[in-house]
């Protein structure tokens, strides 16, 4: 639910800003793919590693990140 690009101050590549031009928002579909694949989701990103191939380990991150929010987006399927 964070806005993509949304850090005041920090430099984000051309290719990130285009990207959040066209996706504002953070869903765990989007972060799930970015994380897969960085440069394959966002040309031009500054992320210099390859992804997680692991879809558990990629749910792990995100669930991470999610437990560090004061309030998350709800998930898929959840009451």
């Amino acid at each position: 639910g964070r806005d993509v690009a949304g850090v005041e101050g920090y430099s984000y590549s051309p290719g990130m800003m285009d990207f959040a031009a066209e996706n504002p928002v953070w869903t765990y579909e989007l972060m799930d793919q970015f994380l897969a694949d960085p440069r394959g989701t966002v040309s031009g990103t500054k992320m210099t590693f390859a992804g997680v191939r692991d879809a558990e380990d990629r749910a792990a991150i995100i669930a991470l990140l999610r437990s560090e929010s004061p309030d998350p987006v709800p998930l898929a399927g959840a009451e």
